[in-house]
């Protein structure tokens, strides 16, 4: 790498946060956060999902999480229901009234992937989706390493 290019982690972070900015940017006018377009679309993906693997997922705390859901419960897109087996947790479920909200996030998303893949060859485009795909293996086969490493130090593994 030469001095004058910018860091490959720092460059990564840079395009995410610019990535965010630009989807909220697209948002404008809908009523809804980025944080709410995420909490339904992983719903989508992952129905009766619990509230505390959303947060894990979502990387943030259950209280932000449970704020969301508080809102879009109250605009009737999803509704929390008893645990079948933990009586403490609750799984969160899509309303009907979800499902065009998430027809209109698919367009916001694909408007915002244009903004993001501007100008890029088809080539180009399949060679970055390689790449990142590569890198999160490779930092993924480091988390598991570690974690293993760990184990075998408290003598758990």
């Amino acid at each position: 790498m030469q001095d004058n290019q910018p860091s490959i982690g720092l460059l990564l972070i840079e395009v995410s946060r610019a990535l965010k900015k630009c989807f909220e940017m697209n948002c404008r006018g809908t009523g809804m956060t980025r944080s709410q377009w995420q909490v339904l679309s992983i719903l989508n993906r992952k129905e009766g999902i619990t509230q505390g693997a959303l947060a894990d997922l979502m990387e943030v705390e259950p209280i932000t999480v449970g704020r969301i859901v508080d809102r879009l419960e109250a605009a009737g897109m999803l509704e929390r229901r008893p645990h079948p087996t933990d009586r403490r947790a609750w799984c969160l479920h899509l309303l009907p009234a979800a499902h065009p909200v998430l027809e209109a996030l698919k367009d916001l998303a694909a408007t915002t992937r244009a903004q993001l893949m501007a100008e890029l060859s088809e080539d180009e485009h399949h060679a970055a989706v390689r790449l990142l795909t590569r890198m999160k293996e490779n930092l993924a086969a480091a988390l598991n390493d570690s974690g293993r490493e760990q184990r075998t130090e408290n003598g758990r593994g």
